[in-house]
Order: C-alpha cells, then structure tokens, then sequence
C-alpha cells in the first residue's frame, strides 16, 4: 500500500506542476481535507480545493514541485518538495512538507506546512 499511496501523490503533483486540475483533482476524494495550517483556510473535496488554488495561482507563469524525498506508512504519505513558481517579476521558491493520506487510491486528507509569510510577501496582491 505504501509504494501505491506514493505513485498517486507523485501523479497527483505532477498534475498541479503544469496546472492540469482536472487530473490533479481526479486523485481526491470527494470528502478529502485540504489545510495550510495558519496560512489559508481549510476546504474540502476537489470543488473546494479548485476554488481556493485556482484563482490563487492564476499569476504563475511556470510552476515546479522538486520533490526531494518521500516516505510512506501505509496510507500516509510524507513529501519533503520545493515549491517554485515563476512571476512576471522571477521565481519565487517555497520548501513544504506534504502530508496526504491516501485511501482507495484517492487522497483523503492534504496537508502543507510552509513558512506563510515567506510566499505572502512575495505573492501578487491580486491573488
């Protein structure tokens, strides 16, 4: 179970990389949990997540997720990545830690842990 869990979320980040949402959001239960403790509100299922990251990427010009290590407890499933994304004014890099569950070969709970104000201060107004 532990290698499958990994291949969704591997499939799921590549998806958000290049902004497929309908791929990315075909990973998620329909109950699934999504939280960025203390940065953004929690949302729930792949209409809520689409609302709140959709309109909030709309700037970037080029993502990439490097993912530099992962590990699985059955279910669970840890991502160590760089978050980079490129603006009109450069990139702007973010390290997080991912949490996810995965249970029927869906992500039923997501979580990332950043520094807020680092991506905040840098972000677009606009988003």
């Amino acid at each position: 179970m532990s290698e499958a869990s990994i291949i969704v979320i591997r499939t799921f980040l590549k998806a958000m990389e290049v902004g497929d949402y309908d791929t990315a959001l075909s990973c998620v239960a329909e109950n699934c949990e999504y939280a960025n403790p203390g940065v953004l509100p929690t949302v729930y299922g792949p209409a809520g997540i689409r609302a709140l990251l959709e309109p909030f990427f709309a700037p970037t010009l080029e993502n990439e997720i490097l993912i530099q290590r992962s590990a699985a407890d059955g279910a669970v499933v840890f991502v160590e990545r760089l978050d980079r994304h490129r603006l009109k004014d450069g990139w702007v890099e973010l390290p997080v830690t991912g949490v996810f569950e995965v249970h029927d070969d869906r992500i039923t709970i997501w979580r990332d842990y950043f520094d807020g104000p680092t991506i905040l201060s840098v972000w677009p107004k606009s988003a």
